[in-house]
């Protein structure tokens, strides 16, 4: 504790470098939080365990559709109380720079399971009244100025028209917000009604791709899961239940290996740190030399003085790594808001864990090869110059 004074004016005589140094360090092990969260929400088991609302999907791909007649047997299963479909339209509005989510619901049910969905009475009335009806987010509906009464079309990407058109036209009748702001990102999606868009379109009529499950008591939900993929063992329509979160990152899973994705980014990260940190490092050792040379005039030794250079950098990496985890763990619920929920990722505590090795270990890799140099360091030579 002593030293420690020492310490901090090693670390001070160059302020303008001490603090973008330590901005580096707070910048990289940010991303680092934010990047392992991702990575282990994407390598975590699934369980659905205590969940009161289950995805089912086709067991062998997520594009890969089941059977509209599987609702009323998944109703059947004892502990269901409500059984929702959907499929994913994927329209283009305008341009595909627009891009925003489509799907086609079973409006009723849709809604009865998504509470967190709010529509004025009367514009959910008719939105069940209207067959071409569609409502969308308050977010999107401000994005593009949109009114109710507006017309929408959406150029198909994926299910063209019997008619020999790739144009579907909706009327708005309905604008709903999020009912707590941590969701409002599915305020940005527009939905409409699968019976319409079944009827009309080419390919695929008499299926849907994925079904929302509501269970009465969430105490029940892994018997409920193995009852609805145990009934359609063995067919032609496999299905696999999961969670409502897994099902949401399985649509980024389609891009490829996600965990070795976000390990490879990190690794570059920690790699250009290395050498930034390093170079600075061994740029204030030899900017020290001769103040170096007289600690050991006065009677430190050459031990000490190893310790002393192994300490500035082990503390500037363990200042600025966890001030870039608490970063993180700020910036993680603003990535959950902008995801609707769907990216509620907790900084746990084997982020934390691994995070302050990754600072030491750092720390001694750029702090080792100038604090050797001090170690070997010989006086006479030093103050000569």
């Amino acid at each position: 504790m002593k030293y420690l004074p020492l310490l901090w004016t090693g670390l001070l005589r160059k302020k303008t470098r001490t603090v973008l140094t330590l901005l580096s360090v707070v910048a990289a092990f940010t991303l680092f939080g934010m990047l392992d969260a991702v990575r282990v929400a994407f390598n975590a088991p699934n369980s659905v365990a205590g969940i009161d609302r289950l995805i089912v999907i086709s067991r062998y791909s997520i594009i890969q559709p089941l059977p509209y007649a599987y609702a009323m047997r998944i109703q059947s299963i004892p502990g269901v109380q409500e059984v929702a479909y959907a499929i994913w339209f994927g329209g283009i509005y305008q341009n595909r720079e627009n891009f925003f989510p489509n799907m086609a619901v079973s409006a009723k049910e849709y809604l009865a399971i998504h509470p967190e969905i709010v529509l004025p009475a009367a514009q959910e009335q008719a939105f069940r009244r209207t067959r071409t009806g569609a409502i969308v987010g308050r977010t999107l509906a401000e994005r593009f100025g949109w009114e109710i009464g507006d017309k929408i079309p959406l150029k198909a990407t994926i299910f063209p028209k019997k008619d020999g058109t790739n144009v579907w036209v909706f009327d708005l009748v309905g604008i709903f917000h999020a009912d707590r702001p941590e969701l409002q990102g599915i305020e940005r999606q527009m939905l409409f009604h699968y019976d319409y868009v079944d009827e009309a379109r080419l390919q695929d009529q008499g299926t849907v791709g994925w079904y929302i499950v509501q269970v009465g008591d969430p105490g029940e939900s892994d018997r409920i899961t193995a009852a609805i993929d145990g009934l359609f063992a063995n067919s032609a329509y496999e299905t696999k239940t999961q969670s409502e979160k897994e099902f949401q990152l399985s649509f980024v899973k389609q891009i490829g290996d996600i965990g070795l994705i976000v390990s490879a980014i990190m690794a570059a990260v920690f790699f250009t740190l290395v050498l930034l940190t390093g170079n600075a490092m061994m740029q204030a050792v030899r900017e020290r030399i001769p103040e170096l040379a007289v600690l050991k005039t006065i009677g430190f030794s050459n031990r000490l003085v190893l310790l002393l250079v192994l300490a500035e950098a082990i503390v500037i990496m363990l200042l600025g790594g966890i001030g870039g985890l608490m970063l993180a763990r700020a910036l993680l619920p603003v990535m959950a808001t902008a995801t609707s929920g769907r990216l509620n990722l907790p900084l746990t505590l084997d982020t934390w864990l691994l995070g302050v090795a990754l600072m030491l270990l750092i720390g001694l890799v750029i702090g080792l090869p100038p604090a050797l140099r001090a170690l070997r360091l010989n006086v006479v030579d030093a103050l000569r110059g």
